[in-house]
């Protein structure tokens, strides 16, 4: 692509790159433009998602009573940001607080009615025959021919047992009177959602006021401190990549970012309708833009390695505004030509997607570290 410029903007262009000097093409620092054998590379779409994020939802009927924040605020760890009325909860819960005190006073009475059955057995219960105990010596043999006897061990037995089992019953209410007492608490837990980690806000589902049921949708945070790109990659391409490496990527905000894009997780299994496996690529952080947005990310497609493109060194690289270019050397003369960026290759140069052709004179610059910033007089001339 060849951008037309002014006499006066070419001459200031030349002045700059060529340090003042006349525009002889010996005068210039040049470079040939190089094809160079690589992975073909592969543009596959994405969307740019939080580091992390969770949806809260509730866990307990009720009325919303409190709704901390909108959307863009930020929640730190541990912060209530959705409350639901409790009030029928912890009456409740006072109602098992006092089963509880009756419960352990039953057991208290239980004990102590087991240890007077232990050390003094009860006297004067009336027999079979409506009699005092004290007359069972005269009635007990015959008591115990028409009654099938009465034997005193066996009866104290009986008697031990049966308090016994009174002091376990009163035990086992008091279990079940804490149970309870632990099963609302949980549900009183339940009744405030806490931020499980520190981010942003980004959807409020409902407002103070509403009343919500188990499992509905309540609030969304997420973790906006670093981002990612999510992408479904075909599977033929999905071989190429490895956990770690980076590719360039391009963000889309304003005229578009490039980053490099780091790949972190590789989902163990395809999408049998679409046939793509989901990527997930970690991006530098402070990038502007925000989850939601659009990406891209080339990704080598090793089934075409032959493909040559042509490659320059980064210092050749000028820029305008945020379109990259170089100026080709022709006839002597200096040219602009916009060109679209591959990746970074393995000795420094720059891979050129389209602009180039190969086999051109670039004008190198004065080296520097990355790529070079545009010239001051370039950025006055009009494309």
């Amino acid at each position: 692509m060849r951008t037309a410029m002014s006499t006066a903007a070419l001459l200031a262009a030349i002045a700059v790159l060529g340090g003042g000097r006349e525009t002889a093409a010996a005068e210039y620092r040049t470079a040939p433009v190089t094809i160079e054998r690589s992975a073909h590379m592969t543009t596959v779409g994405g969307t740019v998602i939080p580091y992390k994020e969770v949806t809260l939802t509730a866990q307990i009927p009720g009325q919303v009573k409190l709704v901390a924040g909108r959307e863009g605020d930020a929640v730190e760890t541990g912060q209530v940001v959705v409350s639901i009325n409790d009030d029928e909860l912890q009456a409740r819960k006072r109602a098992a607080e006092a089963a509880l005190v009756a419960a352990e006073a039953g057991l208290r009475n239980a004990q102590v009615q087991y240890s007077r059955e232990l050390w003094s057995p009860r006297t004067g219960q009336p027999t079979g025959m409506g009699l005092p105990s004290m007359m069972d010596k005269f009635m007990q043999p015959f008591s115990g021919q028409y009654s099938g006897g009465n034997d005193p061990n066996v009866r104290r037995y009986a008697d031990l047992y049966g308090q016994a089992k009174g002091v376990d019953d009163a035990r086992s209410a008091i279990l079940q009177s804490r149970a309870q007492i632990e099963q609302l608490d949980a549900k009183i837990r339940d009744a405030s959602l806490t931020a499980p980690f520190g981010g942003v806000i980004v959807k409020k589902m409902v407002e103070q006021g509403d009343t919500v049921q188990p499992g509905q949708p309540l609030m969304k945070i997420a973790y906006t401190a670093y981002l990612r790109i999510q992408a479904e990659v075909p599977v033929g391409l999905v071989s190429s990549l490895r956990i770690g490496e980076f590719l360039p990527a391009r963000i889309d905000v304003g005229q578009g970012i490039p980053v490099q894009a780091r790949v972190s997780q590789i989902f163990p299994m395809a999408d049998t309708s679409r046939h793509t496996v989901t990527v997930k690529f970690d991006l530098p952080s402070g990038l502007p833009g925000g989850p939601g947005s659009y990406a891209e990310i080339m990704i080598p497609d090793n089934g075409n390695n032959t493909a040559g493109s042509p490659a320059v060194p980064a210092e050749a690289l000028v820029w305008r505004g945020s379109l990259p270019a170089v100026m080709v050397l022709k006839d002597g003369k200096p040219t602009l030509r916009v060109v679209r960026l591959g990746s970074q290759l393995h000795d420094g140069r720059i891979s050129v997607l389209s602009g180039l052709n190969g086999g051109e004179e670039v004008i190198l610059q004065a080296p520097g570290p990355g790529l070079a910033p545009p010239p001051q007089a370039m950025q006055s001339g009009r494309p």
